[in-house]
């Protein structure tokens, strides 16, 4: 089957200006070309679509139904044409378009909240597609491009350096997340008195660095945890640490994830420090990113 022919730009350029001049002559005029070349090109228009566009006497011309009808539509379509440049021109300035942005449930209670208030206020324009998904998952999207950029957990894997860009935004300690029922001292705990409590932490397959992190905290302290439950999202830890199931080791920002039934708790042994980063595809950098980066950083401070 046939594609069928699309009228072109130049020709709805022509055909509007013979609608309101409604004479070849002074249309032509208009047009800086001389009147046969625009007979022809409103002919070709004509056949294109298969209409009649206008009555056409020795004396005068009219817009047929058809003609009146196209008008409105082919000024809508020539306005879209001329406003595609700046609209592009915005899009490749990173002040237009869309950025899709996956998060870890950790940046949900630190730096995402008012890192994207900050941003949406000073870019109106720019469409924020949010997804809350794991290290892994994250580092799954950005290969397949799925997303523009990622909040995560590091490190990012090996054989992924050369395809994808990472950089640090936040250090924090890990504090105690522990039930209210627990007896522990108020100024701060040690490890040693949480030792005997079951511990809930994310699997090692979707978060590596801070499961390994966790546990060599133990381990350097002589301990070996029991790990009673793990959870791959961290409102669901610390849904569990509230319902008595153990305790959990969390960065410090989750702190603000106030939940009745859980305290939590300043680690006084020197407290193993957990990074939160940007990753993005190094030959996908999406244009919004570059403004997005600065208000991401300021955030963190």
């Amino acid at each position: 089957m046939r594609e069928p022919h699309l009228p072109e730009l130049r020709q709805l350029k022509q055909f509007i200006a013979v609608a309101e001049e409604l004479h070849f002559g002074r249309a032509a005029q208009r047009l800086n070309m001389t009147q046969p070349p625009l007979s022809q090109s409103v002919q070709n228009l004509e056949a294109t679509l298969g209409v009649a566009l206008f009555v056409r006497t020795t004396r005068q011309i009219a817009l047929t139904e058809a003609g009146l009808a196209l008008l409105p539509e082919a000024r809508r379509i020539l306005a879209q044409a001329e406003n595609l440049a700046p609209v592009l021109q915005e899009v490749v300035a990173g002040t237009a378009g869309t950025l899709r942005l996956a998060f870890i449930s950790i940046a949900d209670y630190s730096i995402l909240p008012r890192t994207l208030k900050a941003y949406r206020e000073a870019f109106p324009g720019i469409r924020i597609e949010l997804h809350e998904a794991t290290t892994d998952r994250q580092l799954s999207m950005l290969q397949e491009g799925e997303i523009d950029a990622g909040l995560l957990i590091p490190p990012v894997p090996a054989h992924l350096q050369s395809m994808i860009s990472y950089q640090t935004i936040r250090t924090e300690p890990l504090i105690v997340a522990a039930p209210d029922s627990m007896s522990l001292p108020a100024g701060g705990v040690s490890l040693q008195d949480i030792a005997g409590a079951p511990l809930i932490l994310f699997p090692r397959k979707i978060a590596a660095a801070l499961h390994d992190t966790i546990l060599s905290f133990y381990r350097e302290h002589g301990l070996t945890p029991v790990v009673a439950q793990e959870a791959i999202q961290m409102q669901t830890i610390i849904g569990l640490v509230a319902a008595g199931m153990g305790v959990a080791l969390v960065p410090q920002a989750v702190a603000n994830l106030q939940r009745p039934g859980v305290v939590y708790h300043r680690l006084l042994n020197a407290a193993p420090l957990v990074e939160t980063g940007i990753a993005w595809r190094k030959d996908m950098p999406a244009p919004a990113l570059q403004h997005f980066l600065p208000f991401l950083l300021s955030s963190s401070c």
